[in-house]
């Protein structure tokens, strides 16, 4: 029997139980792996408020982590007990050991340490899709990203300027402003005190933005889209202050011909080749110095209640992590 988090019936923090699982030995196809370090995302509070379906109750949620190999199934051929590795996309992290599919598993480089993977994997291959493959950051592009001081902003915002962006980023308080400007943003804008649409044309001098990323949702739409010069992208890929209601595609067309897209993961790493090579430039990025993985605050795995209201009432920056 080994320690996990579940979640019985959906809602609040409140609904997260720390109590005892047991885990079964790999099947086909399968690795079980020993968690050090568990990454924390606002996914997870979409599968426990019941926004994102899980496929049944009870259910494990979590899903980044990293670890070592304790045993591997039938038919895994890639890794072997004692292997150090890192995954995201694979719900049921909030436990200290777990059977993972071998196909979304991936070798730790060895100068890459547990908590640095375990921040970074889901924040870390979001920002890779959204600046490589969703729009190719070039030099000379103007973007904003919202929520700049947030787990994948500041990762996003380190890359988008490593590729010669010229990066604004919305932060809520001072603090989070100077580690923003520290981490890529060459502008910042305190959304709480000033109205970032007028902000951003003001830096601007009234050319807009290229591209909007925005991982916040209701709370910033459609205003997003009033920052965008004409034929610019809306990246739409969270909900951390609720889902986006009603939205008016012919907006679209009145503010500039936009594009807009509904972007996820899994959806860029849903081929194994793909998820190797998303995973493979990100290593490299983080090698070579370009993008720092912040880690501000742990939580122990028992903990996890106030890690989600912590992370909900947006009083952690960068990447946060569970530790079993």
């Amino acid at each position: 029997m080994v320690h996990a988090v579940r979640v019985h019936q959906t809602g609040g923090p409140e609904v997260l139980t720390y109590e005892t699982v047991e885990v079964p030995a790999p099947g086909r196809g399968e690795v079980q792996i020993r968690h050090t370090a568990i990454g924390l995302n606002f996914i997870d509070v979409y599968f426990r408020t019941g926004l994102y379906k899980a496929a049944s109750l009870p259910f494990i949620p979590g899903n980044e982590g990293a670890g070592v190999v304790e045993a591997v199934g039938p038919d895994v051929n890639d890794f072997h007990p004692g292997d150090r590795v890192a995954y995201a996309m694979a719900i049921g992290a909030y436990s200290e050991v777990r059977n993972v599919p071998a196909a979304v598993l991936l070798h730790l480089p060895a100068s890459i340490d547990d908590q640095t993977a375990a921040a970074m994997m889901l924040k870390g291959m979001t920002a890779q899709y959204l600046v490589r493959r969703t729009h190719h950051i070039k030099p000379g592009d103007v973007i904003l990203v919202q929520a700049a001081a947030g787990g994948v902003g500041l990762i996003l915002c380190q890359w988008a300027k490593h590729l010669g962006a010229t990066v604004i980023g919305t932060v809520g308080s001072a603090d989070k402003a100077e580690l923003a400007l520290s981490h890529g943003c060459d502008e910042v804008i305190l959304y709480r005190d000033e109205d970032f649409v007028h902000r951003v044309k003001e830096i601007t001098a009234g050319k807009l933005c290229d591209v909007v990323y925005d991982g916040v949702g209701q709370a910033t739409y459609p205003a997003s889209l009033d920052c965008l010069k004409p034929l610019g992208l809306w990246v739409s890929f969270g909900n951390a202050s609720g889902a986006i209601k009603n939205f008016d595609l012919l907006a679209l067309s009145q503010k500039g011909s936009l594009f807009a897209t509904r972007p996820t993961l899994a959806t860029f790493v849903s081929k194994r080749h793909d998820l190797i090579a998303t995973a493979n430039d990100l290593f490299e990025a983080v090698l070579t110095g370009a993008v720092k993985i912040p880690v501000h605050q742990t939580y122990a795995l028992k903990d996890v209640q106030k890690a989600h209201k912590d992370l909900e009432a947006r009083k952690t920056t960068g990447s946060t992590l569970l530790l079993p």
